[in-house]
């Protein structure tokens, strides 16, 4: 594992994802999250282990290829993204809409 220290492990984490998809697996107790694109999978269970306080059995990660945008003549890319798909004990829950 790299040099990353407790305290860095939540910037690891972008932001959780709520897409049509991500809803579904989470039926399979299994978590959506753009995260950092130099994280690594250790890092990202350690990081969503100290952040939502619930035990991570798998970490899957997928770097998509990057999308290009036009703007008139100039043709560029969107920003590149990693996405982590996580895993949860059974039994373990992550509040992603809290009060709703």
């Amino acid at each position: 594992m790299s040099a990353i220290e407790t305290r860095d492990l939540p910037d690891l984490i972008v932001r959780p994802i709520v897409t049509e998809k991500a809803t579904i697996l989470l039926e399979q107790n299994k978590y959506v999250f753009d995260v950092v694109i130099k994280a690594t999978k250790p890092e990202i269970k350690a990081a969503i282990e100290a952040l939502f306080e619930v035990t991570v059995t798998k970490v899957n990660t997928h770097r998509p290829p990057r999308q290009k945008r036009r703007v008139g003549k100039f043709m560029g890319y969107k920003p590149h993204y990693k996405r982590a798909i996580v895993t949860l004990k059974e039994g373990d829950t992550i509040p992603l809409f809290p009060d709703v």
